[in-house]
């Protein structure tokens, strides 16, 4: 059984456009901050093509995490995962790729639901996900196939 499903990063992108409309805004005021005036939107428009959405699939036993154009990646064997369950994500987790205190990392784009996933090599990551309880199921059939 194959899965995949992918999430809009709305809060993620919302965050980056409202930075590149502030800094738009700025721009026309303060004569000092015109020379960075280009660099700072296209590497803002960067980031919106790099984390404006996060893919998650399952084929051949594995798990593929995938953000945005899908530069930035991940595969996990599934025979790595010792356990998968439906989580809230703490606000203080916050949005992106990143470490999380633990031994952990976070994937996310939008919204404070996700799967905590533990890995037998130790530690954990956590994937953002608007279906969480379908990931689960989705990793555990996958297990036993």
């Amino acid at each position: 059984m194959n899965y995949y499903h992918k999430q809009f990063g709305t809060a993620l992108v919302a965050i980056l456009a409202l930075v590149i409309i502030i800094m738009a805004l700025a721009f026309g005021i303060s004569a000092e901050l015109r020379i960075i005036q280009v660099e700072v939107p296209i590497i803002l428009l960067l980031a919106i093509l790099l984390f404006y959405a996060l893919t998650i699939e399952i084929k051949d036993s594995t798990l593929f995490i995938r953000m945005g154009i899908g530069l930035i990646r991940k595969r996990v064997p599934l025979s790595e995962i010792t356990q998968a369950r439906a989580m809230h994500i703490p606000l203080l987790a916050g949005l992106g790729i990143h470490g999380f205190p633990g031994k952990g990392w976070v994937w996310n784009v939008s919204g404070r639901d996700g799967v905590l996933l533990t890995i037998k090599k130790g530690g954990f990551l956590i994937v953002g996900t608007d279906e969480p309880e379908e990931l689960v199921r989705a990793i555990d059939k996958n297990k036993t196939i």
